[in-house]
């Protein structure tokens, strides 16, 4: 069969989506390649493809078991043998898959980075026929990449091991200038074909939230996407398990991934939530990368990150199926205080020097405030994502938070000056100054122990803003530190102080506009239902029970539902309610194995569905 037989048969595309054919050929042909592929465009296909038309084996290295699992899986379902080696295999299941491989039942064999140079598969790989060598991730293997893992660089070293070198395939959804160079430099890649398709993803919306409460922004949101499954990251263990337990405390289905838990409740955890017997999943950045669920609907950030990489690529596992979702950042000042700290307290790298450990600090310093500008911007978000991935963007998105909001104007002046004022006059009594908190309570008039203690209830400016919403107040000073007029300091108690700046304002010389947007329906958290793709009220309605006919076939596969079909194959089929085997076949995403395995039952689901219709 050609690849496009190939690719419907077992694929159940069509056509090639942009930048795979290239990546195909090229690997066919025996030349290297390196991909850019925003999630969800089709990585896997580039290597899964040509795997059935190369004689031998195509060895898929894998950073994640849950990825392997998922993906060997759906290649299973599909009619592909495939297979995996990884510590979650016993001892005789590993004797057993090695013996199976050594006689051919595979074309895909994915396997961890750890496991390469093992000397039980190290010895098996000298007598195989390996065709091609597949790297998933590929990203992992710089140490200047957001998830450097140094059994990555072990890859190299098996290259060189094996009697006849296969071609290589290097693929990664996020990838920096730098970090493209370091794939090709230590994966050892020769001549690549270097293909980068984009990193947009037109399905996302993508919004930063500075609410009051984000335990009660949180709590408002999963009460309107109920039905929906979510994502909830944070940036500690600790904010995992309080999020979680006070999520489950209010009766949301929710469950829990760190790496502090043991790895036989981090395994029933995940697969509670990919095969949606829990909706949402509180974890912290450890949960994740490669994750294969497409039917993701929304993924929050509850803290900042550290940096835009580990953004990007968390918040692209929504929406893999392209139906639309929401990526929300919940922001506020504290959060930057934590990346801080995380980026100080990280766990060294012993492949460094103690100059490139200085060196990666500095790097991770610069990337985190590249983030906080991110939170801060008053532009297209989207363009701020695609612009630092070195890509051209258009000035407006109409799909992001700031796009879809109204930016409104303040002349802030006057509160500007009576919160320089406050600071001039602290740090006229006191030399080394004082925090945020504190500023904010003396100018709200509280009687705090602290302002009494310090005497700033005896200042002339306690209490001049005692009107005003302490968080607008937070707002403003945030604001004018982003403006240059105060420096808020950092370390674990930052504190406040005027910058030569402030001097302008307090003479009256110069006036302080403050930028904000208006609220807009994503804040009444609009959800991303079927229907905003094309389905009608009576398609959608087909659409649902589909829903319930995929996870009953589903639970008796021992898959999760969308290794069936995905979402989007669903909303095809109530549209296009095939009636025969092949109209079956002409849905987009069914391919032939598919069509044997369910084409009769959904059909015949459908005829069924139609005639309770006519009677109602």
């Amino acid at each position: 069969m050609d690849k496009l037989s190939l690719l419907k048969a077992f694929f159940g595309h069509d056509s090639f989506r942009p930048g795979q054919e290239k990546l195909v050929d090229s690997l066919l042909s025996g030349r290297d390649v390196l991909g850019v592929m925003p999630t969800g465009a089709g990585k896997s296909v580039c290597y899964q493809l040509p795997s059935l038309m190369l004689p031998g084996l195509t060895l898929v290295v894998s950073p994640l078991i849950s990825l392997m699992k998922d993906q060997v899986a759906a290649l299973t379902q599909a009619g592909v043998p495939a297979a995996f080696l990884n510590s979650s295999l016993s001892t005789a299941q590993y004797s057993e898959a090695l013996r199976r491989i050594g006689n051919g039942a595979y074309k895909l064999l994915y396997i961890a980075p750890e496991r390469l140079l093992s000397q039980s598969f190290a010895r098996l790989a000298e007598k195989l026929e390996i065709s091609l060598l597949a790297v998933d991730e590929a990203h992992c293997v710089s140490q200047w990449g957001q998830d450097f893992r140094p059994s990555y660089l072990q890859i190299a070293q098996f290259l060189q091991q094996l009697p006849k070198r296969p071609a290589v395939g290097a693929f990664t959804a996020t990838a920096t200038h730098q970090v493209k160079e370091d794939i090709q430099k230590l994966l050892l890649l020769k001549d690549p074909l270097c293909l980068t398709t984009g990193f947009d993803r037109p399905n996302l919306f993508f919004q930063v939230v500075k609410p009051k409460n984000k335990s009660s922004y949180l709590c408002d949101y999963l009460f309107g996407h109920k039905e929906q499954s979510g994502i909830i990251y944070c940036a500690t263990r600790k904010m995992v398990e309080a999020l979680c337990d006070s999520l489950r405390s209010r009766d949301f289905v929710a469950t829990r991934y760190h790496a502090g838990l043991s790895d036989e409740e981090r395994k029933q955890n995940q697969e509670d939530f990919v095969y949606d017997r829990a909706k949402i999943m509180v974890a912290t950045n450890a949960f994740g990368m490669g994750i294969d669920k497409s039917n993701v609907n929304y993924v929050i950030h509850y803290n900042m990150p550290k940096n835009l990489e580990s953004y990007y690529q968390e918040a692209g596992r929504a929406g893999r199926d392209g139906q639309p979702a929401q990526c929300i950042l919940l922001f506020s000042t504290g959060d930057v205080r934590t990346a801080k700290y995380l980026i100080a307290h990280s766990g060294e790298n012993e492949t460094l020097s103690e100059e490139e450990r200085v060196k990666r600090q500095k790097m991770e310093l610069r990337r985190l405030e590249q983030m906080v500008s991110y939170c801060k911007a008053k532009t297209c978000l989207r363009a701020c994502l695609l612009r630092y991935f070195g890509e051209e963007a258009p000035l407006s998105c109409r799909n992001c938070g700031n796009c879809s909001s109204e930016m409104e104007t303040r002349d802030i002046t006057i509160e500007a000056q009576k919160i320089l004022s406050a600071v001039a006059r602290v740090e006229r009594k006191y030399r080394s100054s004082i925090g945020i908190t504190v500023i904010s309570q003396m100018l709200r008039g509280s009687k705090s122990k602290r302002v009494m203690q310090l005497g700033l209830n005896k200042l002339s400016t306690y209490g001049i803003m005692s009107d005003m919403d302490k968080d607008q107040l937070r707002d403003y000073i945030d604001f004018l530190g982003d403006e240059g007029y105060l420096d808020l300091g950092e370390g674990e108690r930052p504190v406040v102080r005027l910058t030569e700046q402030a001097a302008e304002v307090l003479r009256g010389g110069k006036s302080v506009i403050y930028v904000c947007r208006k609220p807009n329906i994503s804040e009444k958290h609009k959800a991303a239902k079927p229907s905003e793709v094309g389905l009608d009220e009576r398609n959608e309605a087909l659409y649902q029970a589909l829903r319930k006919l995929r996870m009953e076939l589903a639970e008796d596969a021992h898959v999760p539902a969308y290794v069936v079909f995905s979402n989007a194959v669903l909303a095809d089929i109530a549209v296009k309610r095939p009636k025969t085997a092949q109209e079956f076949l002409g849905v987009d995403g069914v391919g032939q194995v598919k069509a044997q395995l369910y084409g009769r039952i959904f059909i015949d689901h459908i005829a069924q569905w139609e005639e309770r219709e006519e009677m109602m």
